[in-house]
């Protein structure tokens, strides 16, 4: 297990110390959700066509619900691990750069967990509708790298928030399935 957790700090700060200050600002605004915003609009508005607004409501719900569940349950990961974030990290000290600092434990990625979540539950009920919807999956890519940039998590954070998004993602997917037709018909 050392070895892994070694690896994975050598990992983090390779990747962290590729960034240079002229691309803080821009992962400063990749790390906002708000500043998705425009890719979120862009992605409601065919759902929208698609499935109507009574429906969409409904699916927004969910959304709602999934990313509260996922994000509750990654916090109560982080307390229950209580991995330092690279950033408070006493045995990278002076080698991290650090672009933010929080002082929350950072196993695993908030950030990783919920946009991976989302994407995997939009790409499941909507992947036979749309043909190159897997390009969602750039989202919680990008954005969850932010975190490494940054100096807020280490690979394997970013990983296993990615395994939870998942596996969130496709449980309710599972749920909706199954509740979609015997309670939201549009009848």
């Amino acid at each position: 297990m050392e070895e892994l957790i070694q690896l994975d700090k050598d990992l983090f700060l390779f990747l962290n110390n590729l960034g240079s200050e002229q691309w803080d600002g821009f992962w400063l605004v990749i790390t906002k959700q708000v500043y998705w915003s425009p890719l979120f609009v862009f992605v409601f508005y065919f759902i929208i066509k698609k499935i109507g607004w009574k429906q969409f409501g409904i699916l927004v719900l969910f959304l709602a619900a999934l990313i509260l569940v996922t994000d509750q349950l990654t916090n109560l990961a982080k307390y229950m691990f209580e991995r330092l974030r690279p950033c408070s990290d006493p045995t990278l000290e002076g080698q991290v750069r650090e672009v933010l600092e929080r002082s929350s434990y950072g196993y695993f990625s908030g950030h990783a967990s919920n946009s991976m979540a989302t994407t995997t539950f939009i790409f499941l009920l909507f992947r036979k509708h749309f043909k190159y919807l897997f390009w969602l999956f750039l989202f919680p890519l990008i954005f969850a790298y932010s975190r490494i940039y940054l100096g807020l998590h280490f690979p394997a954070d970013i990983i296993s928030g990615y395994i939870f998004g998942i596996f969130t993602g496709t449980l309710f997917y599972r749920i909706y399935k199954i509740m979609q037709p015997k309670y939201f018909s549009t009848n």
